[in-house]
């Protein structure tokens, strides 16, 4: 096979996204060799991507290529399309210019972020730019095609650990940095305008994340394995967001376990007045101590989630760092922490998901309220000033439970957090402490990360919520043990 007559199939379309369209539209056949035994076929791409909609970024036992006279005509092809996309959206702007009545005024649009560090390849690894140069049905597309395939995989007994992993991991790249696209074009818009340009990614999405739940609640997923493909994936900050987001719906599935099955709520209760009161009467100081129970930390008392819950959080967990796409070198770059914008990424996110999107709104209040610690002076988001704001106009307000379950509660001002957002915040801290990638500190091992949250956010400052990080600790053994290390 002469190099010359063929270019590697991933090289070609790292170059060029939109053309894995074109190549299921054409039914072009692509060319496999086999690593060990040189043999080469051809096969359609349909084929191939029906069974693995990116089989080739895994090339284990068979290499991809394309016949270079096929590609140069998807070129040519894909910049017709794209010259006759560019005329027909100059038309459509000079016939909204001369239209002879007024339109409804708009609401002003944001001005548009300008190119950031999140475009980096240290950041992104070259991934944010693939995705924002496709257009929105491209991206769409893409996402309903890596849910057929979850959805696949969940029905097949014979799928393998490693097939679900890569699959796993793959869906949710495909879904955070697609979201991610979304947004920044549509903070260019108005809000409706805006609402109605990500209607089908948002339903797409929640398609995605039930698919997800599916196999992560399942005997055959495997946390290490996902772990260990994740770190083979482009880009400092999509592994963040990928590896929280899976961690995060892990965590809310034991949780559940636990109180369905465990009966962790009657065990919590026995040891509440030793372990736990006295860090609880210092948030609810106005309570007298006979007050101060298991039923003013849970707001209702602790309970398992629903399934429409369990997808409502979920998918605030995969958006939850969606304001990375303005600017993100606080997190992953050299200068280490950088506290205003830090700020403005949670602020930024809570807005383009609660202004420019139909997600529930509570993927909004935990896009921009999982850094609320408490009240603490080193924590932040809107919350914090939307209670100070309401406790000015209502000096003799107060609140009597720590969190609530649901959004009306945290709305209302009767709780100081919300459940979600608070079992983020565990899940965001650790993986950052623990994160292979870090530049500015030197990653800890689990035990050490664990310390430091418990020392740190816990004892000397109360950030993090003790009771919900004891289940974290559950969970984090119950890892250990499930993989006999």
């Amino acid at each position: 096979m002469a190099a010359a007559k063929v270019i590697p199939l991933r090289q070609f379309i790292a170059r060029y996204p939109p053309v894995v369209n074109m190549l299921l539209r054409n039914r072009e056949n692509i060319l496999c060799r086999h690593r060990e035994t040189q043999r080469i076929k051809q096969v359609q791409f349909r084929a191939l991507f029906q069974n693995n909609p990116r089989f080739w970024e895994h090339p284990a036992t068979w290499e991809y290529f394309l016949d270079r006279a096929i590609a140069d005509a998807l070129v040519e092809e894909l910049k017709r399309e794209m010259a006759a996309r560019a005329a027909q959206r100059a038309r459509e702007a000079e016939r909204d210019t001369s239209a002879t009545e007024p339109e409804a005024p708009q609401e002003p649009a944001e001005a548009p972020p300008e190119e950031s560090p999140a475009d980096r390849p240290t950041n992104f690894g070259g991934e944010a730019r693939r995705y924002a140069e496709m257009d929105q049905p491209e991206r769409v597309g893409l996402l309903q095609r890596t849910t057929e395939h979850l959805s696949a995989l969940a029905l097949d007994p014979g799928a393998s650990p490693e097939v679900v992993a890569e699959a796993l991991v793959d869906a949710s790249r495909d879904a955070a940095l697609a979201n991610r696209a979304s947004l920044l074009e549509a903070l260019r818009q108005g809000d409706d305008q805006a609402r109605a340009y990500t209607r089908e990614m948002v339903i797409e999405t929640h398609k995605m994340v039930k698919s997800t739940i599916r196999l992560v609640d399942s005997a055959i997923y495997d946390d290490d394995l996902v772990r260990a493909v994740v770190q083979k994936s482009n880009g400092t900050v999509a592994q963040h967001m990928t590896r929280v987001f899976l961690t995060g719906l892990e965590f809310l599935l034991y949780y559940n376990r636990q109180v369905i099955t465990r009966g962790i709520a009657t065990r919590i209760r026995t040891r509440f007045k030793r372990d736990y009161k006295e860090y609880y009467r210092s948030l609810l100081p106005h309570l007298h101590e006979d007050y101060v129970s298991l039923e003013h930390v849970f707001l209702g008392g602790m309970k398992a989630l629903s399934e429409v819950e369990l997808n409502k959080f979920s998918t605030g967990f995969l958006v939850h760092d969606v304001g990375k796409a303005e600017d993100i070198e606080y997190h992953e770059g050299e200068s280490g922490f950088d506290r205003e914008t830090v700020e403005r990424h949670v602020k930024l996110g809570y807005k383009a998901v609660m202004d420019k999107t139909n997600y529930p709104r509570e993927a909004a209040l935990i896009t921009g309220y999982h850094h609320e610690y408490y009240g603490d002076p080193r924590g932040y988001g809107y919350f914090r000033e939307f209670l100070a704001a309401y406790k000015k106009a209502n000096p003799a307000a107060t609140q009597d439970y720590v969190m609530s379950y649901t959004m009306e509660p945290l709305i209302d001002y009767e709780v100081l957090a919300y459940f979600p957002a608070k079992m983020l915040e565990i899940v965001d801290v650790y993986d950052s402490l623990t994160d292979p990638n870090r530049i500015y500190r030197k990653p800890l091992t689990p035990e050490e990360a664990l310390g430091m949250i418990r020392t740190q956010f816990i004892e000397e400052n109360h950030k993090i919520d003790p009771i919900l990080f004891d289940i974290f600790l559950g969970f984090h053994e119950e890892r250990i043990a499930r993989h006999g290390s």
